[in-house]
């Protein structure tokens, strides 16, 4: 079991980020979750879900959704400065900022730390854990592409929303599982959401000569 801090931004792609926060609850990880004001209106614009922007009701909501065990699922608010994942003291094992504005992935490339998803991450940075960003967003200017370049060289792992699809997705959900699945993969976490590559169980040689 580990602890896991998990973002939700505005960009497009909510489903990776619920998708995501519901196979990390199956895998008995702890999960400390922070959900952006933008990211709130994606959510309800996306999906069908409506969160409320207490804390504690949010945490509820998603808890029963999720089938979370008492103590799993931890809401945090933008600005609660005194949460653990605000500390290197208290730092998690990994965080996973998921989708990935590239708003937010400027201000944690230039330590701005104005909320406390983006002091999360600079802590994360800085004690030398994982940080993976699952930027969503096309095309990429320069601006982006620098911001990238400038995190990988700390250490943070650019995962972007772009699925393969070599195995063969029927449904929108499919998709989702293959970037979710890669997260999980570079968490060290066991899913079951997609066979790895050259698994003969689960991918014929027609699905290797169509890659």
């Amino acid at each position: 079991m580990a602890t896991i801090t998990l973002a939700i931004t505005g960009a497009s792609g909510a489903a990776y980020g619920l998708r995501l926060l519901e196979q990390l609850l199956m895998a008995k990880q702890t999960v400390y979750l922070l959900v952006s004001a933008p990211a709130q209106i994606v959510i309800s614009m996306e999906t069908n879900l409506k969160l409320s922007s207490h804390p504690a009701t949010m945490q509820t909501i998603l808890s029963e959704r999720y089938h979370a065990a008492p103590g799993q699922l931890h809401v945090l608010g933008r600005e609660q400065w005194m949460a653990p994942i605000a500390s290197g003291s208290a730092v998690p094992q990994a965080m996973v900022i998921c989708p990935c504005s590239s708003g937010t992935l400027a201000a944690i490339a230039n330590g701005l730390s104005r909320s406390l998803i983006e002091r999360a991450a600079d802590v994360i940075l800085k004690e030398q854990r994982k940080l993976i960003l699952v930027h969503r967003e096309t095309p990429l200017s320069v601006i982006h592409l620098e911001n990238m370049l400038r995190l990988a060289k700390m250490g943070a792992l650019i995962l972007p929303a772009s699925p393969g699809f070599y195995h063969h997705p029927q449904s929108v959900n499919d998709i989702v599982d293959f970037i979710v699945a890669r997260v999980l993969d570079h968490l060290a976490i066991a899913h079951h959401l997609l066979p790895p590559w050259g698994d003969k169980k689960k991918l014929s040689n027609k699905d290797v000569a169509e890659k």
